[in-house]
């Protein structure tokens, strides 16, 4: 006889990077699409939405770029892409165009340094929309939990 564990319900303010990782280990896409209803907030549906939308064109150039990540214990001295998410605007095409690379590119640096590793990561893999390539998660997975965004025509 198998016992199954209920997982407790992550924080209202866990890091994106704690979502995702729980909806990649779920097991049905089902699974997936509840926790990603369970978990929505805007920031990841702004990340999501500039993974898997191809009319979201990135300004930045391809690859990871240099920084130093923030080694801070979690939860100490990190700003989380839930706040961070309202200036990637910035980075994508028709977001804040006026913006010269340099400029745009420092700050999408100095972001990555504020962030917790994880998170890092997580806005690094989305700028070159491969976020799948880390996480078990798929456009159709997030157009079934979240049906109102509306895809294409964003750039």
């Amino acid at each position: 006889m198998t016992t199954k564990t209920k997982q407790a319900k992550l924080p209202t303010n866990a890091f994106q990077s704690e979502i995702l990782e729980r909806i990649s280990k779920a097991r049905t896409n089902a699974k997936k699409v509840e926790l990603l209803t369970e978990n929505r907030n805007n920031a990841l549906v702004s990340l999501l939405i500039w993974n898997f939308d191809d009319t979201v064109l990135s300004t930045l150039p391809a690859g990871r770029p240099p920084f130093k990540p923030n080694e801070a214990p979690a939860g100490t001295e990190h700003t989380s892409l839930r706040q961070e998410f309202k200036h990637l605007y910035n980075f994508v095409k028709g977001g804040n165009d006026s913006l010269n690379s340099l400029r745009r590119e420092t700050m999408f640096v100095q972001i990555l340094e504020t962030l917790h590793p994880d998170e890092a990561d997580i806005l690094c893999l989305v700028k070159d929309k491969k976020l799948q390539e880390k996480y078990k998660l798929t456009r159709s997975v997030v157009e079934t939990a979240y049906p109102d965004i509306q895809w294409g025509g964003r750039s």
